[in-house]
């Protein structure tokens, strides 16, 4: 069953947190337009290593959650890491930065949130974290918690929810 995040809002409002949609404009990029599972995250800025290392290691189901700080110097995905991500079952990605290859990835079956689009690809140094809290959004992104993206909203909850 599909859980929408405004039904989600509606039943678990206390127990939410709910991503403010001006603190992080996303876009939506990927063919899923609803997507959830437990948070994993990276830290990185302009450099996308811990990102397919993320993607080729996460569990299946997983949604991997980058905090590329928003800046627009570079893009963090594209068709490439996004194919290794529908290969591996990946329920979705969220970006506080920028993807590219915008047009192939509405045909991929991956959620895909960004802040836009932009052609540059990042370094290849390795910098970030990994498994860290991350904060933007105007909420906290922490490993393990469950997160419910769809085209109403984001929301978080610390423990994976139901609406039986």
């Amino acid at each position: 069953m599909k859980l929408k995040t405004a039904d989600l809002c509606d039943r678990y409002s206390s127990e939410l947190q709910v991503v403010r949609p001006s603190q992080f404009p996303f876009r939506s990029y990927g063919r899923k337009k609803s997507f959830s599972g437990p948070i994993v995250t990276v830290d990185v800025l302009e450099d996308n290593v811990l990102v397919k290392k993320a993607i080729e290691t996460i569990p299946a189901g997983s949604v991997l959650v980058v905090d590329g700080h928003g800046s627009d110097k570079c893009a963090l995905l594209g068709d490439r890491l996004a194919g290794i991500a529908v290969s591996r079952g990946i329920s979705g990605i969220i970006i506080n930065g920028y993807v590219r290859d915008s047009d192939e990835l509405p045909d991929m079956d991956l959620g895909v949130l960004a802040l836009g689009s932009m052609p540059l690809k990042s370094k290849k140094e390795g910098k970030g974290k990994e498994q860290v809290t991350l904060n933007f959004g105007g909420v906290e992104w922490k490993p393990g918690d469950y997160v419910y993206a769809d085209e109403d909203g984001v929301v978080i909850a610390t423990r994976e929810l139901t609406l039986d």
